[in-house]
């Protein structure tokens, strides 16, 4: 989590409250009603070096009335106020050849006064430079956006109006976006505000191909052009195909006609972010992790979210407010349990076997244990402020863990016979299919409680979902024929860091209270030699541990170093390191119903 300074976290605070005070400020201030609502998004090689992406937004009035138009402040899926309007640029208000007076009402809220009835186009510049999945950006020959950061909407009218959207932009560039196509090329319609926005798209040069998975058409769009082909194209196509099916077992159904995986692999970026939309997610990526398992659990974590979360959602996020946050208790739900069906369902996919899972859920054990006492609820409420404690995402891998141990002691209470899986179908159907209301907390544990044909589950919910104490591993586990079983590795090591030149390895800083620093050696020293092994490479250190691998702390050993031209020879004592690791595993003993419970879990049986 980035360091910010503590004026910096009390600012986002009062943000928040800021919005809230805002949010009620705009709804007195409600817009003149609006038809006809076309908007025209311009990206070219002329406004590519100034990374701009152009706006205009054009609908009919019936009158002189002003029209309040508002910029979200947030995408759904981020859980935090990025305020978009801080990239517009250029605004202006016309009618015809004239233009119209207009002003600012806050600062994501533009009011703009027509001169009678007629149609009105307002225009703006976006600037598009975050690296950042609820953001945009442009490169060169190539952009990205999201509905939130362009589209403007009229305060205090329903969000139910269609628009279309014309993508305006070079002959031989491409556009991938999960839009319903209009009537020509790169035109596109929306049902409704909360469909259009929830669109990222694509524009510019990239690969872009398709495939049928159980009956829905998928587009796979990367960028750059040329990057992701051959094998690793294929493997990330094995991945979705094996995953899609798993998914829409467990709903009972695939809610789109198509779905677009958009993905980004810039050279300056860092590890692996994505975010979930209706039919389609964005991602970035740093490249190397391209057509590997951790970016296959993170399509499935975007893709899960189409059903939990764009539609299975708790109430407190129906409708989306986007001038506001909207914090719910119930994030554990929407992203913990997506954490936990991500890696199961590549597993029931058949794309990685069963100690895939195994694998990334211990990683999810051990998350849940560094973190300390967090409850639950409080962390899905916290997410919006970004708690320096480092617990502002601990709903992710403590929520999977959670959504693990509830699925085996349904299936425990059943004999097999029903499971998690039973809960998000019939809440999917009941508060989404049905209606669109959205759960409660009391409709997700009377759900659960269901499946488990009664079994009360207010003990586990009052202990490690509201509650703080440690989950029962050795209770519930062995119901699915599991163990967490213990390893402990001891590292000898001699308490430096260092970096590497043509002249060797040259110590850049020291362990304070390690052998290193005890016995005299010195931040700037050249190391020459730890005990008999010779430092040239990071190699080196595999040797020196593999040497004292059976010496018992406090063992003397020499160092040589250089310093100020002259050799020194260092008397240390040697310090062992003790690293604990927990893994899940299968337990031999496991009784017949276990395994089928843990067979039924891997399986979706």
């Amino acid at each position: 989590m980035e360091n910010r300074p503590r004026s910096a976290w009390i600012a986002a605070a009062l943000v928040l409250l800021a919005g809230s005070a805002l949010a009620q400020q705009q709804q007195a201030v409600q817009s003149a009603s609006i038809t006809d609502v076309v908007y025209e998004v311009t990206f070219d090689r002329a406004t590519s070096p100034f990374s701009q992406i152009g706006v205009e937004m054009s609908f009919r009035t019936s009158g002189p009335d002003p029209v309040v138009l508002s910029l979200p402040a947030w995408t759904p899926g981020s859980y935090e106020l990025d305020n978009y309007a801080t990239n517009v640029q250029n605004f202006q208000a016309r009618a015809g050849e004239a233009d119209l007076r207009w002003d600012k009402v806050d600062w994501d809220t533009w009011r703009v006064f027509p001169s009678g009835a007629g149609t009105v186009t307002v225009r703006f510049d976006y600037l598009a430079d975050a690296l950042d999945t609820g953001s945009a950006w442009a490169a060169e020959d190539f952009a990205f956006f999201n509905g939130t950061n362009l589209f403007l909407y009229p305060e205090g009218q329903s969000l139910e109006f269609p628009s279309r959207v014309r993508i305006d932009t070079e002959s031989d560039w491409l556009v991938a976006t999960g839009m319903t196509p209009g009537a020509g090329a790169n035109q596109f319609t929306a049902s409704d505000f909360h469909e259009l926005v929830d669109m990222p798209t694509f524009i510019g040069r990239f690969d872009l191909d398709s495939m049928e998975i159980d009956g829905v058409l998928h587009r796979l769009a990367t960028y750059p052009e040329g990057f992701v082909q051959g094998q690793t194209r294929q493997t990330t196509w094995t991945q979705l195909q094996g995953m899609m099916p798993a998914m829409a077992a467990v709903f009972g159904e695939s809610p789109f006609d198509t779905y677009t995986t958009l993905m980004v692999f810039p050279p300056e970026f860092g590890g692996a972010s994505a975010l979930e939309h209706r039919n389609s997610h964005l991602g970035i990526y740093v490249p190397q992790l391209a057509g590997s398992p951790i970016t296959g659990s993170v399509l499935a974590h975007e893709i899960f979210h189409a059903w939990n979360v764009k539609r299975l959602r708790p109430a407190g996020l129906v409708p989306y407010d986007y001038g506001r946050p909207q914090p719910t208790t119930l994030l554990w739900v929407s992203e913990g349990l997506t954490s936990y069906y991500d890696d199961l369902s590549l597993v029931r996919g058949g794309v990685y076997g069963k100690e895939f899972f195994y694998r990334s859920t211990s990683g999810d054990i051990v998350a849940t244990e560094d973190a300390g006492a967090i409850a639950l609820e409080d962390a899905s409420l916290t997410t919006w402020i970004g708690s320096r404690d480092g617990t502002s995402g601990i709903y992710y891998p403590k929520g999977a863990v959670a959504g693990f141990l509830l699925d085996i002691l349904i299936r425990d209470a059943t004999d097999n016979e029903a499971s998690l899986d039973d809960v998000m179908r019939e809440l999917y159907w009941r508060t989404y299919r049905e209606t669109f209301t959205g759960f409660s907390e009391a409709a997700w544990w009377e759900a659960v409680e269901r499946a488990a044909g009664g079994r009360s589950f207010e003990d586990f919910r009052a202990r490690y979902v509201d509650g703080r104490e440690p989950y029962p591993w050795d209770e519930v586990l062995p119901l699915a024929g599991l163990q967490l079983v213990q390893d402990t590795t001891y590292r000898p090591l001699v308490g430096i860091f260092v970096a590497y030149d043509d002249d060797g390895a040259r110590i850049d800083g020291l362990v304070p209270d390690g052998a290193a620093a005890a016995g005299g050696v010195r931040a700037g020293d050249r190391l020459l030699r730890a005990g008999p092994v010779a430092i040239e490479s990071p190699q080196s250190f595999e040797e020196f541990r593999a040497h004292f691998a059976e010496k018992p702390s406090g063992t003397p050993f020499q160092v040589v170093v250089q310093r100020d031209g002259k050799e020194l020879t260092l008397e240390l004592e040697l310090r062992i390191s003790e690293e604990i690791q927990r893994r899940l595993t299968e337990d031999s003993n496991a009784s017949q119903k276990a395994v089928r419970i843990r067979e039924g879990l891997l399986s979706g049986s």
